[in-house]
């Protein structure tokens, strides 16, 4: 199994860091508002609206993270992004009162904003190739299988202490936090080369001007919109316009994650043996998200009664769109990753990671307002963006730097010169 053969001393305590930190992450995400609500005794309107609020001005996070890691390197930023985050959760079952919650959400919420774009340069700090599209694959099947087993054990908690169980949870993911930095440390440190070249002007200007770049942030853009149809969309679509029992909703996350966590790396492996580019493979991840959610759209017009059936259904399109998932995600990020030039690494990523930020930010109001107008209209309007993104996908193949399009670099053409004809 090469996939598990490491490319670098200190490989095997990367990723079990970022499974560790996805198991702590797995213990709060699927509960959040009741999670805090146990933890800190404050009101649950409250909670939502500090939450909302910190999480906004957290997207500040973005370009000083993208800043540091330029300046200081991705591993220095990383260890300071995990403690935060420790800090943050050790300190949440304290914070009985609104501002020192406030204060603890606004540090951990710019920690969470950070990290994706922090690791994606550790990740461009210690890989190369081919080895990058791999590891994408990996941590995003352990993030997946994290998340499922901290769920897991937080149920378990929660289910033999009761309340006291979601502020053991809490110390258990600021535990989670501190193991991953602990292992961060056991990683070769950032190339000093690449600092001493980050002091060059311009900053996030050459980020703007960089319009193939840009082009492949705001495709992103387009597309991040689906990915959170799952989480957002489909409960709301699933309830308020096919009338199925809430209880039965939760399965269309369990079959993502399973999937995610069990075939994220065979599947990624397998496409990249069928495309010659990452822009090829991403668009075909693409491709599929379109037909999912075609499936989507043809179900919320025949609306069967039966909620066997249309539940099936929906898992079939969430199954579709899993598999878009396992394709798209690791080309279209190790394609932006590779774009990025070395000394501004950092600002770049940040600028890619800005389009998963203002996706989740947008998806709640756009699909809620879209829903109770017509529940096949989301549908609609993240199909058309999907396929916008796919076309740019396309589009840039030809403007990016050739070492981030291509798995394996073309041949150079022969230029020898052939004898002239007798």
């Amino acid at each position: 199994m090469s996939f598990l053969r490491p490319s670098f001393k200190g490989e095997r305590a990367l990723i079990a860091g970022i499974a560790i930190d996805a198991t702590g992450s797995g213990m709060y995400v699927p509960f959040n508002l009741i999670f805090f609500k146990h933890v800190t005794d404050l009101p649950l309107a409250q909670i939502g609206l500090v939450l909302t609020v910190t999480s906004l001005i957290a997207m500040a996070a973005l370009p000083l993270g993208g800043t540091a890691v330029d300046r200081f390197g991705a591993l220095k930023v990383l260890i300071v992004l995990y403690l935060l985050r420790a800090l943050g959760f050790a300190l949440y079952p304290l914070a009985h009162n609104l501002a020192l919650f406030a204060v603890l959400a606004l540090v951990t919420a710019a920690g969470t904003r950070a990290a994706p774009s922090t690791l994606q340069a550790r990740f461009a700090e210690l890989l190369t190739g081919t080895d990058r599209d791999r590891m994408q694959a990996l941590s995003r099947s352990l993030g997946n299988a994290g998340l499922g087993g901290g769920t897991l054990i937080a149920s378990v908690i929660i289910a033999t202490m009761g309340d006291h169980g979601y502020v053991a949870a809490a110390w258990l993911n600021a535990v989670s936090f501190v193991a991953a930095a602990v292992l961060a440390t056991r990683t070769p440190p950032s190339p000093d080369v690449e600092r001493k070249r980050a002091t060059r002007k311009g900053g996030y200007r050459l980020v703007v001007k960089d319009r193939p770049f840009l082009a492949l942030t705001l495709a992103n853009l387009s597309i991040a919109i689906g990915y959170t149809s799952l989480t957002i969309l489909i409960p709301v679509f699933a309830t308020d316009w096919l009338h199925i029992p809430q209880g039965l909703i939760g399965s269309s996350f369990v079959v993502n994650t399973l999937l995610c966590a069990t075939l994220g790396v065979p599947v990624a492996a397998f496409a990249r043996r069928r495309f010659s580019t990452r822009n090829r493979m991403a668009a075909a991840g693409v491709g599929l998200f379109v037909a999912a959610f075609a499936g989507q759209i043809v179900l919320g017009t025949v609306r069967p009664h039966n909620s066997t059936v249309a539940m099936g259904v929906v898992l079939a399109c969430v199954v579709v769109a899993t598999f878009a998932e396992l394709v798209h995600s690791p080309a279209a990020s190790t394609l932006a990753q590779s774009a990025a030039p070395a000394e501004l690494r950092g600002r770049y990523l940040a600028a890619y990671q800005s389009s998963w930020a203002l996706a989740q930010a947008l998806a709640p109001t756009l699909f809620t307002s879209l829903v109770a107008v017509d529940g096949r209209l989301p549908w609609l309007v993240i199909t058309a963006t999907a396929l916008l993104g796919a076309l740019v996908l396309r589009l840039t193949e030809r403007s990016l730097p050739h070492e981030a399009v291509y798995f394996e670099p073309p041949a150079p053409a022969d230029k020898t010169p052939q004898p002239a004809a007798s």
